[in-house]
Order: C-alpha cells, then sequence, then structure tokens
C-alpha cells in the first residue's frame, strides 16, 4: 500500500515538472521573433484584411439595416459598392493563391 503512494505521489510530481517546465525556462530574445514575411506573404495579409473589412462592413449593414437604423433606399445604394469590394478582394485571393500554386509547381519541375 504504501509502495502504491510513494509511486503515485513521485507520478504526479513528475507530472506537473513536466507540465510546468517550460513555463520556468527563460525565454531567449530569438524565441520571441517572428520572420519577416517576404512579399507575396505580406500580399496574401493586405488582400485577407481587405476582405475581412469589406465583408465585416456588409454585415454592419446588414444589421442596421435589419434593425431599421439604414433605410432601404440607402441600404440599396450602399449594398451594391460594398458587394463590389468584396468581390473584388475575394477575386484578387484567388488570383494570388493561383498565381503562388503556378509559381511552386514551375519551381519543382
Amino acid at each position: 500500500m504504501i509502495v502504491a503512494l510513494v509511486l503515485a505521489a513521485a507520478l504526479t510530481v513528475g507530472a506537473v515538472v513536466a507540465v510546468a517546465l517550460p513555463f520556468l525556462k527563460e525565454p531567449t530574445a530569438e524565441s520571441d521573433r517572428f520572420a519577416e514575411p517576404d512579399a507575396a506573404s505580406r500580399r496574401q495579409l493586405e488582400l485577407a484584411e481587405m476582405r475581412d473589412r469589406a465583408l465585416a462592413t456588409l454585415k454592419e449593414l446588414e444589421f442596421d439595416h435589419r434593425t431599421g437604423k439604414v433605410s432601404d433606399e440607402d441600404y440599396r445604394a450602399l449594398l451594391g459598392p460594398l458587394r463590389r469590394d468584396a468581390a473584388q478582394a475575394l477575386r484578387a485571393i484567388d488570383q494570388a493563391a493561383s498565381a503562388a500554386a503556378a509559381g511552386s509547381a514551375t519551381a519543382e519541375t
């Protein structure tokens, strides 16, 4: 019985140390730095932000229209340009992804 308790205590201490060890290590300056994204990655991020802004604005406009803050005429006037912006962002993301895929396929050959 005592042997089982000692083994359980040792196992518990070992598990706690194993879980806590990464938090007890001193972080190095190198581990806190991210690599600078290249031009293609930066462009993908910009396009994703553009898409997210357009979709968030569409969602907000839809909410405001449903709650009565935006009239039907204003809603129709604002909806078209916002949809075009969102579609343009999505097309640009697709084109960038296609270009990246074509570039990686060419590099493999």
